[in-house]
């Protein structure tokens, strides 16, 4: 009998552990159903939480680039219309000044006008001046010459006197001497 017992124990054991282990087995499987539904449920959850964050973070990114857009929109507006009106200042000072220079060029034009009058007028003045200084000169030339002419005249004239019997005193003899008395 001492050999059966090497046998009887561990077969009540197996029974006994096959009889625990068959016992927990189902309440092992209920435990790792419901802890596979937890993480199922969790997961789900957890897909569902990250699925809402996701759709907020895609609508508040929507949200902040059309907040952007917007932004930028008012701004290539306000550059736009600032670069409209400078346009404006810019055609309106070229319309002043150019209407200022084309008055400018009409008075250069009468000034130039003028100018070439005065010279021309000058011109002539002193073409005038010129010939009256010139006529005034001729004037000079001829008195000396006539000067001349009658001064040579006057001595061809006294000289042809001087020649002349008529203009020569008649030569008179001059008388004697009266004799002196002696006394």
């Amino acid at each position: 009998m001492k050999k059966w017992i090497y046998l009887i124990v561990p077969g009540v054991m197996l029974a006994g552990f096959l009889f625990v282990y068959f016992g927990h087995v189902e309440t092992m499987h209920n435990k790792e159903a419901a802890k596979k539904a937890r993480i199922a449920e969790e997961k789900t959850t957890a897909e569902n939480k990250k699925k809402v964050a996701e759709d907020k973070a895609r609508s508040d990114a929507k949200e902040r680039q059309e907040v952007r857009d917007a932004e930028e929109a008012k701004k290539e507006k306000e550059k736009a219309d600032k670069q409209a009106a400078d346009d404006k200042k810019v055609r309106d000072a070229i319309a002043e000044f150019t209407a200022k220079a084309n008055a400018a060029s009409k008075q250069v034009e009468t000034f130039e006008l003028e100018l070439d009058k005065t010279r021309k007028e000058k011109d002539r003045l002193g073409r005038e001046t010129f010939d009256i200084a010139k006529q005034v000169e001729l004037a000079r030339i001829a008195r000396r010459n006539a000067e001349l002419e009658i001064q040579r005249m006057t001595e061809m004239i006294a000289r042809r006197a001087g020649d002349s019997s008529l203009t020569r005193p008649p030569v008179v003899p001059t008388p004697p001497a009266p004799a002196k008395s002696g006394k």
